[in-house]
Formats: structure tokens, sequence, C-alpha cells
């Protein structure tokens, strides 16, 4: 009896684990023996993919399809090392390019930095650090909205005037949390969360906390007057994207301590779009919503792609993938892939079929 009892309890609790799994619930991976490039200088230490045993005879299909794709800039990294790094036309590894949206993933780890800091806490009202008649709303409504909504989309705000953070133009369409919807004015504003948060201007939060640790070039550039964009070297999307392989430490260095906000930005965030975590896409979900949409798609985001896979997308196809279960870290930057689209494209399937064909 005592072992059918133990036996049961097994198998319970495997379903409990999987079910966690499945809602977003999962712990942060552990990444060992990662390699770190120095700061400040152009060192950064590669490896062959014949010492990793994948198939070299695969790379130049692959730049092929890159160049084909109106690709600037291409890297991968393995446990951190430089695998492959691949420039085209006059893009070189000092060319500064926009990330567009895949700089959301940069203000995401950045909230969390302010909260550890005890700034800001997420589950705050917005108006607490905008200050009331932020937005066209009734104070009511208004005050239903707090900083987790902007992180995960769900602010309620009608995304028709897509950049736009005036007053004038957040306008109602849906209780905060109710509604997902990819809008780009309760994201941007969340800078300004953190600027009013720390007393300290944005940008300049931004480099003495996140930039420079971690030895990133790089700028903020408002391409209207809205909608501010993060510019920099494909290396120092690599290096992004290595802290974050790396859970938030950079070479022994504690950048972003906080666990529980760093398993919640990787993890789905909440259950109207399940391959949305704080700013960051997710991939190997049973669903998906893409910006523009109020539609459900049934099946995970990049197909192709490990079911771990997190990543940073935008607009033209500016890419930063990160793959943990692999030790990878992929950066793609150029112009539009052909299909046109702020986040997620056909771009993302097609490049992880190749991959597969390289890496495996």
């Amino acid at each position: 009896m005592k072992n059918s009892f133990f036996i049961v309890f097994i198998v319970l609790t495997l379903l409990w684990s999987c079910s966690e799994s499945d809602n977003g619930g999962m712990d942060e991976p552990e990444v060992t023996n990662l390699y770190f490039p120095p700061s400040q200088s152009v060192e950064w230490e590669t490896v062959s993919a014949a010492a990793l045993g994948w198939d070299e005879n695969v790379e130049e299909e692959i730049f092929d399809f890159l160049e084909e794709k109106n690709t600037r800039a291409f890297i991968i990294l393995k446990d951190g090392k430089i695998v492959i790094e691949r420039y085209f036309g006059e893009h070189d590894q000092n060319t500064s390019w926009y990330w567009a949206s895949a700089g959301k993933t940069l203000t995401a780890f950045s909230v969390g930095l302010a909260q550890e800091e005890g700034l800001l806490d997420i589950n705050s009202k917005t108006s607490n650090y905008l200050g009331e008649g932020w937005t066209s709303l009734s104070l009511d409504k208004e005050n239903k909205i707090n900083v987790w909504h902007q992180l995960t989309m769900t602010s309620g705000l009608d995304e028709t005037e897509f950049d736009c953070i005036t007053k004038e133009c957040l306008t109602f369409i849906a209780d905060a949390g109710i509604r997902w919807a990819y809008h780009n004015g309760p994201y941007t504003l969340l800078q300004s969360v953190v600027a009013n948060a720390s007393n300290m201007q944005w940008k300049d939060y931004f480099n003495s906390r996140l930039r420079n640790k971690i030895g990133m070039d790089g700028f903020w550039f408002a391409t209207n007057d809205t909608n501010n964009v993060f510019f920099s070297t494909a290396r120092s999307m690599a290096r992004f994207g290595l802290l974050n392989l790396g859970n938030g430490k950079w070479n022994g260095e504690v950048i972003l301590d906080d666990a529980s906000y760093r398993t919640a930005m990787k993890n789905t965030s909440q259950n109207l779009n399940k391959s949305y975590g704080y700013l960051w896409w997710l991939n190997g979900k049973q669903s998906y919503r893409v910006p523009a949409f109020q539609t459900e798609f049934q099946g995970e985001l990049i197909p192709n792609a490990p079911a771990d896979t997190y990543a940073g997308l935008g607009k033209d196809d500016q890419k930063l993938y990160i793959v943990p279960s692999l030790g990878l870290v992929i950066v793609r930057m150029g112009g539009d892939a052909g299909d046109d689209l702020l986040g997620p494209s056909s771009f993302d399937n097609g490049l992880w079929e190749k991959l597969n064909e390289y890496i495996n």
C-alpha cells in the first residue's frame, strides 16, 4: 500500500510540474561554462563549427539565404564564443544598426533593474510614476493600468495610433488585463516610468545600469517624436543576448539578481498571449498572437526553433534568439526580409530550418 501511494504521489507531482511548464512557470535553466568577451576590446574568442561537430557544408547555404533576405549582420555564439560572424555589403563590425522592437527587451531588463533597486514596483499603478491624467481615460479606468500591463501589452488602451504617447491618443478600448494588443505607446512610456522613478534621464539610467556594465556600445535615438529606438553594433546585441543566456550575470558580476523577475520576463506572462513574456517573444507554447491582429493562432510561434527559444523580434526582421538548451545566442540585423512585419515573420522559421541542418 505504501509503495502504491508513493507511485501515485510521484505521478501527480510530475503531472503538476508539466502543467506548470505549460503555463510558463518554468524555472530558469542554468547555463554553465560560458565565455564572456572583455569590455572595451575587439577580442572575442571563437570556436569552429567542426570542433562542435556541426555541418560546415551548410554554412554557404545559410549565407546565401541571409544575403537573399537583405541581411547586414549575422552572429552565432555557442556558450559565448563566436562560431559565425558575417557581414554583408558595406556593413561591418563597427556599423551601428537599429534594433527596432527587439530593443523592447532592453527596456524590460531595465525595468527589472529599477524594481530591484526599489525605485518602482511593477504591480503599482502607472500613474504613480507618470502622474494622474497620462491617458484620456477616467481616473477609475486609468488607475487600473499598472506597470505590469505595460510590460505585457495588456494596458487595454487603443493601439490604433500605434506610436503615440500623448494623453489624447491613449484612449480606452478595454479594462486593463483583459485584452492583449501590441502597442508601442504604453511600451515607450515604460522608459519615462524608469526615468521618473530614478530621477535620471532614461539613457543615463540605461547606460550606467546595463550598457556600460557589459561592454555594449550603442545609443537611443528618437526616430520620430514618440518612438525611442536603440542603435548598436551586432556584437553589442550579442553581448546583451549573452547576458540573458547567463541569467543576468556577466563574467561573475551579477547585473540583475532578481530571479523571480528574470523568470517571469522569459515565460508566459498572461493567458491572452501565451507566447509573450515581459516584452520577450516565447517559443514552445500552444498558441500565440501577433502585432496588428486580434486572432489567436494555434501552434508554436517558430515551429522549427527549439521549444525553449525566446527572442527579441523587431521590424524589418531585427532578431535576437536565445536558446538555453543549446547555449546559443543568434543575432540578425538588416533590412526587411520580405514580410514587412513588426515582429514575428516567416523569416524566423525559414532561418531555423537551415540552422537545424547546420547545428544538428
